[in-house]
């Protein structure tokens, strides 16, 4: 683990790109493939370099309940703002919510720090609007990451946003939500970083533009992201997204490195096809790049 390379673009994130928090040891982030001590380890590194400079929330998913305790426990212990906790797999099931229901109750029953859920397509099911509002009863889950159709989250933000904050990992529905959803949260993905720059912060600008209530000036921005939008979807292998990511950040001056197994590297020619995309998306290369 590059605990100085991730040092250094935690200060770039939280200093010059503005983002508030972080969320630490995702899927993106490759939390998959890492031991429970290295997993501990990256949080520690996380709250160190935001102290007094942003939030961090730790994912603490694991098919081992006993692992996603550990973790929790150590998030809280360290000093994190808050954990996050993706729906079990669940398998052979057809009825699920009285299951995952005691999963995160006994998860918020245990540990005294807040808890963001996570229903994403990944678990093999999607948590119901119905059961997330259940959920949002428990005293300290105060947020969820809801991976799901649009009339779905919609839905839960009818019916919870009184106790919860719901949002979603999709950049291009962000600005609508924000208008039309009145969210105030954009958790849990990689846009912040991916599709800006210390001097181009297009997307913290037109964010701020839609919170004031100047939606004809948030629009004009989000939309002249499309050219980044596009060249980072178009050049991304179905394959290997978390290879391609990093060949983007790496691209933005940020630091990157290798996958690890099973995940694949990209191919010269991809890395090139990426390169060649990245420079005339409208967002000016750094010069080590």
């Amino acid at each position: 683990m590059d605990e100085d390379g991730f040092e250094r673009n935690i200060g770039h994130w939280v200093e010059d790109l503005g983002i508030a928090g972080l969320f630490v040891g995702g899927k993106q982030g490759e939390f998959f493939s890492m031991s429970v001590k290295e997993r501990k380890r990256l949080l520690e590194v996380a709250v160190e370099a935001t102290r007094g400079r942003g939030q961090t929330m730790m994912s603490c998913s694991d098919q081992n309940l006993d692992v996603v305790l550990d973790l929790a426990h150590h998030a809280q212990e360290s000093g994190a703002d808050y954990i996050v906790v993706h729906a079990p797999m669940l398998h052979f099931f057809e009825e699920h919510d009285e299951t995952v229901f005691g999963y995160y109750e006994t998860v918020s029953r245990e540990v005294d720090i807040g808890i963001a859920l996570w229903s994403h397509p990944d678990s093999g099911y999607l948590m119901s609007p119905e059961l997330c509002n259940r959920l949002a009863d428990l005293d300290n889950v105060v947020a969820i990451k809801y991976s799901v159709p649009r009339a779905m989250y919609a839905e839960l933000t009818a019916l919870a946003s009184d106790r919860i904050q719901v949002s979603t990992a999709s950049e291009t529905e962000w600005l609508d939500n924000i208008v039309e959803l009145g969210w105030q949260l954009y958790l849990c993905s990689s846009p912040p970083f991916l599709l800006q720059t210390a001097d181009d912060r297009r997307m913290h600008d037109y964010t701020r533009a839609a919170l004031a209530g100047d939606v004809t000036a948030a629009r004009r921005m989000s939309e002249s992201l499309n050219p980044v939008r596009d060249a980072l979807k178009r050049t991304r292998p179905a394959e290997k997204p978390h290879a391609h990511q990093k060949c983007w950040q790496e691209l933005l001056g940020q630091v990157g490195g290798r996958v690890r197994p099973p995940l694949c590297e990209l191919t010269d020619s991809e890395k090139f096809a990426t390169r060649e995309a990245f420079l005339q998306c409208g967002l000016e290369a750094p010069t080590n790049s």
